[in-house]
């Protein structure tokens, strides 16, 4: 199966209780198709006394099983509380984007996509100049002016 249709076939389920577990999953997503899968990321902290996060992933045999399973069981109760299932996103890596611990212009591929070619620069300096007969001057105008602020009427 490749990447994006098992992509497809996952499901985001959020806000689970802490007595959740993959059997739990399993039996309650079953009635919408073949699970293949199901993944329940381990906190962070190896001393929590949680099993899971608080959410997981159901992976399902055939994409069109998983969005019956998200118009289903989105905003369904599970052991007293209500959860979330959506279409599952695929994982950013730490490294990348917005809130990453590197600047983003040091990330690769930023300077590929944003950065100017020195001959689209030289392109852009000769446009300037046949339009105008030579370089702009920032200062060109400012001649007469005496005095700071808006022309006097």
């Amino acid at each position: 199966m490749s990447e994006s249709t098992r992509l497809k076939s996952t499901v985001y389920v959020g806000s689970l209780d802490q007595a959740v577990t993959a059997q739990t999953l399993t039996e309650a997503f079953l009635p919408f198709g073949e699970v293949v899968d199901i993944s329940l990321p381990k906190p962070d902290l190896p001393s929590s006394t949680d099993n899971h996060r608080g959410f997981g992933y159901v992976e399902f045999e055939v994409p069109q099983d998983a969005k019956e399973a998200i118009d289903n069981m989105d905003q369904s109760e599970l052991y007293g509380r209500i959860i979330k299932v959506a279409a599952a996103k695929p994982q950013r890596d730490a490294n990348e984007g917005l809130g990453s611990k590197t600047a983003i212009w040091e990330q690769e591929g930023y300077l590929a996509k944003h950065a100017v070619s020195e001959e689209d620069r030289n392109g852009a300096e000769e446009a300037s100049l046949v339009t105008n007969g030579r370089p702009e001057d920032p200062m060109q105008g400012l001649e007469g002016l005496d005095v700071a602020g808006p022309k006097p009427e």
